[in-house]
């Protein structure tokens, strides 16, 4: 099963891995693939992760950064317009009139030939007093002949549309699907009465297994029965545990190799990882060496296809696009070339300048405090004037960008690590005084 959580980065070992604990705990829990850590990422960062919860514990599928919360205000619909009364506030109902009120009917039919002409009470005046008016041409602003029905006005040539430009929108990979022949095969091979315990073991490993027990032991309490040994249950939970693992695993397995070529990489990943403790047996172990090979050659087509978008999107001068691409690297330590490292910073350079828009320039500072270039980034022109919300901006960012932050004149501080608060520990009590030496008796004399 697979949810989100807060994991926070402990180590780096050095060698394409990295530890990390969930936020706020005491010890490392796992070991992350140095290809999900999103770049400029350092030793103590809190990130968001995708993390898979099976057999084999806790797999992080993807890591990202957390995005920053919004303040805790309630929502308001702003109404534009004239300021209302309580008196004009008014509640109106239509009453249908019966027929023998006064109506239509009583005043009789309507003659039209008693209607005064036009003409002898004179033509009615315009809005501006004038009391000839020339009909207004059909389409136009100008006075004079109507033109006849159907006729159209003749325009100007008019302005051919802008094209609009649309990026390909590239095909969602397959998400993993793994069946459950080998979990089934392994269940029809065990006892009945062990398969209870099996289906727990796969449904939530051994904390399941736990609960099901104290609700066991909980029901037959009610009804006053002897309560189960949970000892020797979960001594067999134990035992089916590895084989269990192993069968699950190998669902999962197959299933990403008959998908290898359009699977999900973080799927992919997770599935190579789990290798390591699953793999027991001749097949299982040629099984997870293709998966290493196959997930090789999709990273490596991965960086190609990756490299190309990043120098596209900079020949096209969509300068954010290009800084955010080169924050995700989908190969593990990788190390731009310095022509387009250079081609990069004069893009963000160029990106920032005193003509920029606010907003845009929150939009290009979220991009360089997270791509390789943020040390170097420096703007062109800063406003004479910047506004309340860009310093914000700056400074929410200033530890990752220092040298935009020197040029609009903040401190660029790193901010200090967060860490859970530790339970208050007694001090131990003093230890008894030593029990001092019984005085010599006084001799008495005789």
């Amino acid at each position: 099963m697979s949810r989100r959580i807060d994991v926070e980065l402990t180590s780096d070992r050095g060698d394409g891995s990295w530890t990390w604990r969930a936020a706020g705990a005491r010890e490392p829990r796992g070991v992350v693939d140095a290809a999900l850590v999103p770049g400029g990422t350092k030793v103590g960062d809190v990130l968001r992760a995708d993390a898979d919860f099976d057999l084999d514990g806790v797999s992080i599928v993807s890591l990202a950064p957390i995005q920053a919360k919004r303040r805790n205000e309630a929502e308001r619909i702003e109404v534009l317009g004239r300021p209302g009364r309580d008196d004009d506030l008014v509640t109106s109902s239509l009453v249908r009139r019966e027929r023998g009120e006064r109506g239509r009917r009583d005043r009789g039919p309507r003659d039209r030939g008693d209607r005064p002409d036009r003409g002898e009470r004179g033509e009615r005046p315009d809005r501006r007093g004038r009391g000839d008016r020339e009909p207004r041409r059909e389409g136009t602003g100008e006075r004079g002949e109507r033109r006849p029905h159907g006729e159209r006005a003749e325009r100007g040539p008019r302005r051919p549309p802008r094209p609009r430009v649309e990026e390909p929108q590239k095909p969602k990979p397959k998400r993993l699907r793994a069946g459950r022949a080998h979990r089934a095969a392994v269940l029809e091979e065990l006892p009945p009465e062990h398969r209870p315990i099996a289906e727990q073991v796969l449904a939530g490993d051994i904390p399941a297994v736990r609960q099901a027990i104290d609700k066991e032991n909980a029901a037959r309490k009610e009804r006053n029965e002897p309560a189960i040994n949970g000892e020797e249950l979960l001594a067999l939970a134990e035992k089916l545990r590895p084989r269990l693992r192993t069968a699950e695993w190998r669902d999962r397995a197959e299933a990403a190799l008959a998908d290898v070529d359009e699977l999900d990489l973080r799927d992919l990943r997770s599935v190579v990882v789990a290798a390591d403790t699953a793999a027991r047996d001749d097949d299982t172990r040629a099984l997870a060496a293709q998966l290493r090979d196959a997930l090789a050659r999709r990273v490596d087509r991965a960086h190609e296809e990756w490299m190309a978008e990043l120098t596209e999107a900079l020949d096209s001068g969509r300068s954010v696009r290009a800084l955010r691409l080169s924050s995700r690297p989908p190969k593990a330590g990788t190390i731009l070339d310095p022509a387009l490292v250079e081609r990069l910073t004069d893009a963000a350079n160029t990106s920032m300048t005193a003509l920029t828009a606010p907003d845009r320039w929150g939009v290009v500072l979220e991009a360089i405090a997270f791509s390789p270039v943020r040390l170097t980034a420096t703007p062109q022109s800063t406003p004479e004037q910047p506004s309340e919300a860009l310093l914000t901006t700056v400074r929410k960012y200033a530890g990752r960008v220092p040298q935009v932050a020197a040029a609009f004149g903040v401190e660029a501080v790193s901010e200090p690590r967060k860490r859970a608060p530790r339970k208050a520990v007694p001090p131990p009590p003093p230890p008894p005084p030593p029990p001092t030496a019984a005085e010599p008796a006084s001799e008495q004399p005789e």
